[in-house]
């Protein structure tokens, strides 16, 4: 006896996928799969009570399927927010008459106000941790003066400067926003602090404004104002203006932003500050998905320069940067090159090697951790030492290297274990109730696939000959994983209609007679069928849409 399937579909069914029919479906295409696993399904075909049973249950959920894919109302809100979105609270009072975008708008402000409600327990942490640290005496020691000190022949490495800042938001309403700030920081023994709490307010779709109060133990009290605006869909302003009290008197300053879209992809930038380093500044952004390139110009008391960079973005699973500048001014010339790398979910792992006369040779190493900084500039040399650049630029990649393969990557495996384990046990009834309604939706079909075969066989048309859903292990570095796969030959070979067959761009796992039998891993579905006598195979990843036959599926009778 089969184990009996539950009433209630889980949360997380595929309605697209179990009809077979890409997300853009017309209602013709919705009746024709719905017609079709009717006559699979119908309870009236099947004698058996066990088989009517099965049969009902699956034909319900078919006509679930349907019933919410044919209402443009419930399949507005389905394609955006699954099945949960039509079980939200407020839908009652939503009129049937409206249309899907007038649906889409109304879960959006339900949404919006289960946000508010939660604003009261909400911050935005964010925070920076700069060490400034001293190891010239790697390359420049002055031997010579320390000849007779105990302990001279070992460099000396020192700390010589930090800085820490914090700061926390604090939504008040949905328009207000309370900012705290502070930072504290230390250089060669002297060291200082400073407060500040700004109070933000969104005016309207188009700008905000931001009064901002502070002090320290170094610089008196500070008053400033920060006002945001969009002049037009393309151009905006930012104006922030300080008075910064001190014993010395009142020192007024005032910075003025002007930037317009250029194109989709560049913004160019006016600057002009006024105060205590009084400039004009301007720059070109332009930043694409592979690229990001910036040429600035500044004139100014005392620093005046002309700068020119470019990142370069790979497609990688690491989001791997690099990226390169060229600075120079009244202050001397500065080129940087550097790379930075994903290591985790949340953490980003950056180094910059900076070569300049006369600032010398730096390396930066810089790790982003959720809202948290933490920067490590290295000072090597105050002379341009081919040796200093030579281990700032190797150091750190043989580092890394051996980091990522000794600690990173098996604690990233590790984790990765953890975390599919916790969701092998959190779906695990879900997935033994596909299991179940994919092995009744088996038993069901195999009248149907019958007469498929009988009539595809006397027009030497498509048989499915065998067919596998699940996890491959094909590379040889990973013989050590088990493949977990099952048997789909007969749910495919019920979904050839005249010697063809269709899927779409969909996980595979929601298709009748599928499920997933290895939840959170990279799935594939690999099928050897013959058509026309001749043997084909082809492997298709679980989101990519498949249709055979194909030519370039076809076995070489040499191979």
């Amino acid at each position: 006896m089969a184990a009996a399937l539950g009433e209630e579909a889980p949360d997380n069914e595929d309605y697209y996928s179990l009809l077979n029919v890409r997300r853009e479906a017309s209602q013709e295409e919705l009746k024709a799969a719905y017609r079709r696993l009717c006559m699979l399904y119908h309870p009236d075909k099947h004698r058996d009570p066990e088989l009517k049973t099965q049969a009902e249950q699956l034909f319900n959920l078919v006509h679930q399927a349907y019933e919410v894919l044919s209402d443009p109302q419930t399949r507005a809100i389905y394609d955006i927010y699954g099945r949960r979105g039509l079980e939200m609270e407020g839908w009652e009072v939503v009129e049937r008459k409206r249309t899907p975008a007038e649906i889409r708008e109304e879960f959006e402000r339900l949404q919006r106000e289960r946000e508010e409600r939660r604003l009261q327990q909400r911050t935005n942490p964010k925070g920076t941790i700069s060490v400034g640290i001293d190891a010239t005496d790697l390359f420049d020691r002055y031997d010579e003066e320390y000849e007779d000190v105990p302990g001279s022949s070992f460099p000396q490495i020192e700390i010589n400067k930090m800085h820490i800042s914090q700061s926390i938001e604090a939504p008040l309403t949905a328009t207000d926003t309370a900012i705290l700030s502070g930072n504290l920081s230390t250089q060669n023994g002297n060291g200082g602090g400073s407060i500040n709490f700004a109070l933000r307010r969104v005016t309207s779709a188009k700008g905000w404004g931001e009064l901002e109060f502070g002090a320290g133990d170094l610089q008196g009290p500070l008053f400033g104002l920060k006002i945001f605006r969009n002049l037009t869909p393309r151009c905006f302003i930012t104006t922030h203006c300080a008075l910064q009290f001190s014993s010395r008197g009142i020192r007024p300053g005032l910075t003025t932003v002007l930037a317009r879209n250029l194109d989709k992809n560049t913004v160019g930038y006016l600057q002009w500050r006024w105060g205590i380093q009084s400039a004009m500044n301007t720059s070109i952004v332009r930043d694409t998905k592979s690229s990001h390139f910036t040429v600035a110009m500044q004139l100014g008391i005392p620093h005046s320069f002309m700068m020119i960079s470019y990142q370069h973005k790979f497609q990688d699973e690491d989001q791997t940067r690099v990226k390169g500048s060229l600075k120079a001014g009244f202050f001397g010339t500065m080129v940087e090159y550097g790379a930075e790398r994903k290591i985790s979910r949340h953490s980003i792992l950056g180094a910059t090697v900076s070569v300049g006369v006369p600032q010398g040779v730096s390396l930066k190493i810089k790790l982003n951790r959720a809202s948290q900084t933490y920067f490590f500039p290295i000072h090597l040399t105050d002379q341009l030492l081919p040796s200093a650049v030579f281990y700032a630029t190797v150091g750190p990649l043989v580092i890394y290297f051996a980091m990522h393969r000794l600690i990173i990557k098996p604690y990233l495996q590790a984790q990765k274990e953890k975390e599919l384990e916790k969701q092998r046990e959190s779906t695990a009834s879900d997935i033994l109730h596909k299991k179940q309604e994919a092995e009744a939706a088996v038993r069901l079909m195999q009248e149907s696939v019958r007469r498929i075969i009988e009539a595809e066989e006397a027009r030497m048309g498509l048989i499915v000959v065998n067919a596998w859903y699940g996890k491959f292990v094909n590379d040889n570095s990973r013989k050590n994983e088990k493949v977990k796969v099952i048997d789909v030959t007969v749910p495919l070979q019920c979904m050839v209609k005249d010697s063809k067959l269709i899927l779409t761009e969909a996980s595979k796992a929601g298709l009748p007679g599928f499920y997933d039998p290895c939840v959170g891993e990279d799935k594939s579905l690999k099928v050897l069928y013959q058509f026309r006598g001749v043997l084909h195979q082809v492997m298709s990843a679980d989101n990519e849409a498949l249709r055979i036959p194909k030519q370039s599926h076809r076995i070489d009778a040499d191979s």
